[in-house]
């Protein structure tokens, strides 16, 4: 099974944005020396003082000159704000940056009311999946260079490596998300740590809406990637401290107080008390918003919920304040799937 992450780059308790991008810096070097197989970055807006991943092109460009072999992309670039070209047009120079190892990672999310007008973002939208299907197109062919010789935007040049090109990906956390990648025969990357109870049926309809792509940059058949939010521990039990921050969090965003993470002792006062353990052998209906275990464990668990999906790829989202807990996370996770 092949590992990758995802970084929001949170601001540490009592420090800056600077401090957030060091630690997401150190956090793709130790992904790149553990093996895994890509380092994407986020994008939040309107909570910089607690989430600094708010424009992942321009920190995905430091990112290149800190890493050689990973592949590094978007989790996501929310393509709902954006001009097409402008998109492609950042990739193509992350492209330049770092020739064939560019994921360009597209996907939606609306942010408050005041964020997404002063985004300039039109909320309500006739069609938005049509919109959005539109736009993915359209920045694969301006990436690709491969609009008909007779439309408008087929002299508009973006630059490019001499390696290959960005690697176009779908990211969602519904099944609406799901069928767009199957009906343009793009890779398909999950958020299961937003909705796990949509996980199966949106690979469903990925899989059966899915059709060989006729864009450049497609694919003949399906293939997925799962993010989850997963931390990792010598023990179960203290890998299920871990998590009581995961589990603190989501209860106040659902209050909320969206981007607010508690430290672990926090956590564990607001939930009243530890969280048990999450289990080594899920039900067959059971997909937690969170897991945690020792890296035996986690690497059963992970097993379990790519065998219900069918991939053969976990991207590892995480909720750990402390930057030391969370590089080791990463760590044993490795260890544990990676049998050593």
């Amino acid at each position: 099974m092949d590992l990758s992450a995802v970084d929001l780059s949170p601001v540490p308790e009592d420090g800056t944005a600077t401090d957030a991008y060091r630690n997401t810096v150190e956090a793709a070097r130790q992904a790149e020396e553990l093996g895994f197989e890509r380092f994407w970055v986020a994008e939040h807006h309107g909570m910089g003082s607690r989430l600094a991943g708010v424009s992942p092109e321009v920190l995905l460009g430091h990112l290149a000159a800190e890493t050689d072999s990973i592949r590094l992309g978007s989790g996501a670039v929310l393509l709902n704000h954006y001009s097409p070209l402008k998109v492609a047009e950042q990739f193509g120079v992350l492209d330049g940056l770092a020739p064939g190892r560019v994921d360009a990672g597209l996907g939606r999310a609306n942010g408050s009311p005041a964020v997404d007008r002063a985004l300039g973002t039109n909320r309500r939208k006739r069609n938005p999946d049509e919109d959005h299907r539109k736009k993915i197109t359209a920045v694969v062919n301006h990436l690709y260079d491969d609009f008909p010789d007779a439309h408008e935007y087929a002299d508009i040049e973006v630059p490019s490596s001499d390696g290959d090109q960005p690697v176009p990906w779908v990211l969602g956390s519904s099944a609406s998300s799901a069928k767009i990648a199957g009906q343009l025969g793009l890779r398909f990357c999950f958020a299961a740590f937003i909705r796990p109870d949509f996980a199966v049926p949106a690979f469903e309809a990925y899989r059966e809406t899915f059709e060989p792509s006729s864009l450049p940059g497609g694919i003949d058949e399906p293939q997925g990637m799962v993010a989850l939010n997963a931390v990792a521990a010598e023990t179960d039990e203290e890998a299920a401290r871990l998590r009581a921050v995961a589990e603190a969090s989501f209860k106040r965003m659902q209050r909320g107080e969206v981007g607010s993470t508690p430290s672990v002792e926090e956590a564990i006062d607001e939930l009243g008390g530890v969280p048990e353990p999450t289990p080594a052998t899920l039900d067959e209906d059971e997909w937690p918003r969170a897991i945690s275990g020792s890296p035996e464990t986690i690497a059963g668990l992970f097993e379990q919920l790519a065998d219900r999906v069918g991939v053969e790829e976990m991207m590892i989202q995480h909720v750990v304040p402390e930057q030391e807990a969370a590089l080791r996370s990463h760590e044993l996770i490795a260890e544990g799937v990676n049998g050593g």
